[in-house]
């Protein structure tokens, strides 16, 4: 793997989002196919984007997860769903972030991705019946 500022930069910004675990786990996973790709996102996603001024980290984690939805790239909304723990994006900002996946994108996008966020923002045990 390529390490220069750029890469540490993307490295740890990577980290702090998506922790450690997960980090760890896709650089174990490298293989010669991938190591190019893998360098090119830590560098230009996580250290040139996710770096740049202008949006905290919980408004590039709702616009990450309002594009992802919208696209239908679930697996990806899904660790970046688990993100949130990390961005400061909160349950209630992720529910009003999928009401414009819901008009813009359509439903069945917002549905799928309310299924999906559901499962990291539960509801409290009491309901209303």
């Amino acid at each position: 793997m390529v390490t220069d500022d750029l890469h540490e930069r993307g490295t740890a910004v990577r980290r702090a989002v998506l922790g450690d675990a997960h980090v760890d786990g896709a650089i174990a996973r490298t293989t010669g196919f991938d190591k190019d790709f893998q360098d090119y996102i830590t560098r230009y996603a996580w250290a040139d984007v996710w770096q740049r001024p202008g949006l905290d980290r919980p408004t590039r984690s709702l616009l990450t997860l309002v594009l992802l939805a919208a696209l239908g790239h679930w697996e990806e909304f899904e660790m970046h769903i688990r993100a949130t723990r990390n961005t400061g994006a909160t349950g209630d900002q992720v529910k009003e972030a999928l009401f414009h996946v819901a008009l813009y994108a359509g439903v069945p996008a917002a549905n799928r991705a309310f299924a999906i966020a559901r499962e990291y923002f539960p509801e409290p045990d009491v309901r209303e019946v």
